[in-house]
């Protein structure tokens, strides 16, 4: 499969029917004095279906994301979606983005126009980038994959490849937050030649510092890392643990269910962004629901779940990272990593500790990431 221009065109059929399921729910109870602290409030969720509904309107939406250049081509036997936005610059670095769970390449909707076109943002031209952002394979238009295996190792291998044999690009810069982190980080330790340098905002639950029984000669910080990471997994993880150990089973329910996975994604926004409990502070009902809209009418909320599974058990070690990185910490991320970690496992030539913003820092607070991007790879153009 060559590369193909795509569109969006989601069926009237799958419309109708999500109005059906919508129209007929079946809702749960909720015990009295309870409010987020067992999962998703029922009537903030009755709320955001009321608007759903009522006042959201998908075509307008579809219509909106079909402005950008979308493309999909097949790459090892994964039919790959992605968005590519050429730069509006004199010698524009092109850049592949990588989106995590439970958000989709909408993601990096908003940086887009900013990474791509800085001098309409009161930026510098010199600065563009050559914008590429892949939905991961099982997620919203890229195709499932058949097949165990498909980790952030292997991902990065796909990207490798659709970067320099699908798009033609020798050497790249790539920046990711969430899975979008860890692949990555796997594209820098894999395949170092290619890459300009690396670009994040988390580094995940670092396994080995929560495995190690020896504490000796870690810092203050490591130590108060494993504390608090062993807390918020206990509190925060069990989503981690039912997808990384029995995704099949969750699927049936989430794929009969808009309302299901609205409540499955719509805690994780609350969550993890800097919105102190309030989900409009960050995001609007429109941009919350187009993300629950791209899993739903693909139908990839269970494939999606299974990544989880893939990189719990079948992701090989990763080594330390000589690419250049730039890491970018948000006060409102979940688990941030310990200096002394990153400063030890990755070739960190800017630490950045942000005055705001959250997990989907990206969506949140757009501009603030565009510029420190912008600012990280400005020394190596």
């Amino acid at each position: 499969m060559s590369i193909e221009h795509f569109q969006i065109q989601v069926s009237d059929e799958v419309l109708d029917d999500l109005k059906y399921r919508l129209e007929h729910i079946r809702w749960p109870d909720q015990l009295e004095g309870t409010d987020w602290q067992r999962g998703t409030e029922i009537n903030y969720l009755k709320s955001l279906i009321s608007y759903w509904k009522e006042k959201y309107d998908w075509r307008t939406q579809e219509r909106e994301l079909n402005r950008f250049s979308q493309f999909r081509c097949n790459v090892d036997g994964i039919d790959i979606h992605f968005v590519h936005e050429k730069g509006k610059g004199p010698n524009p670095i092109p850049i592949i983005l990588t989106h995590g769970w439970p958000d989709s390449y909408l993601r990096y909707k908003k940086i887009i126009p900013l990474l791509t076109d800085p001098k309409s943002y009161g930026g510098s031209p010199e600065d563009s980038f050559d914008v590429i952002v892949p939905s991961l394979p099982g997620f919203g238009f890229s195709s499932k994959p058949k097949h165990s295996g498909m980790n952030n190792c292997h991902i990065s291998d796909l990207w490798a490849k659709l970067m320099t044999e699908k798009l033609g690009y020798s050497k790249f810069a790539a920046a990711g937050g969430d899975i979008g982190s860890g692949v990555t980080r796997y594209m820098a330790s894999n395949h170092p030649e290619l890459l300009i340098g690396i670009h994040l905002t988390d580094i995940g639950i670092i396994r080995d510092l929560m495995t190690s029984q020896n504490n000796a000669g870690l810092s203050d910080e490591e130590l108060n890392y494993k504390k608090t990471a062993s807390e918020w997994i206990s509190n925060e993880g069990g989503y981690m643990s039912i997808q990384s150990t029995k995704p099949q089973t969750l699927t049936y329910g989430l794929s009969d269910s808009p309302i299901g996975v609205a409540a499955w994604i719509i805690e994780k926004f609350r969550e993890w962004s800097d919105c102190s409990g309030d989900l409009s502070k960050s995001f609007s009902e429109d941009e919350l629901l187009t993300n629950i809209m791209i899993y739903w009418v693909t139908n990839t909320i269970g494939s999606s779940a299974h990544i989880y599974y893939e990189n719990t058990h079948s992701l090989p070690p990763i080594g330390h990272i000589d690419v250049p990185t730039g890491l970018a910490l948000f006060p409102a991320d979940v688990l941030l990593p310990p200096k002394e970690w990153a400063m030890r496992n990755l070739n960190i030539t800017r630490f950045t500790t942000m005055p705001r913003g959250g997990h989907f820092t990206a969506i949140e607070d757009p501009e603030s990431l565009a510029e420190e991007i912008r600012e990280f790879f400005r020394a190596y153009r």
